[in-house]
């Protein structure tokens, strides 16, 4: 039965259409990857600092950020940092790929 039916124009540009719409996603969420990274790391820095720095200046910081707390903190700002980046890149490319498509 499949030897008979022959393969509709149609079907083809949809196929063509949907490999380009998966290389378009791949591509967005490639971006979302690495801006959210590149944000991780300057996050990291920017909550390390006053945490170190809190934890050697202050009696009460001292007393109660061991060593835990100060990567939970720290890793806290990176990850959550990443992950609003990751998806705001990824929203933002989506969007200006489907208006560039519209017309």
């Amino acid at each position: 039965m499949t030897e008979n039916m022959v393969e509709c124009p149609l079907e083809r540009t949809s196929l063509a259409s949907l490999d380009q719409k998966l290389a378009m996603a791949k591509r967005c969420s490639h971006e979302g990857v690495v801006a959210g990274a590149k944000a991780a790391i300057v996050a990291s820095i920017a909550a390390a600092v006053p945490t170190l720095t809190s934890v050697r200046m202050l009696p009460w910081a001292r007393a109660h950020l061991n060593h835990t707390a100060q990567a939970l903190i720290i890793s806290t700002v990176a990850g959550a940092t990443y992950f609003i980046v990751a998806d705001k890149t990824v929203l933002a490319s989506a969007r200006r790929n489907s208006f560039r498509h519209l017309g």
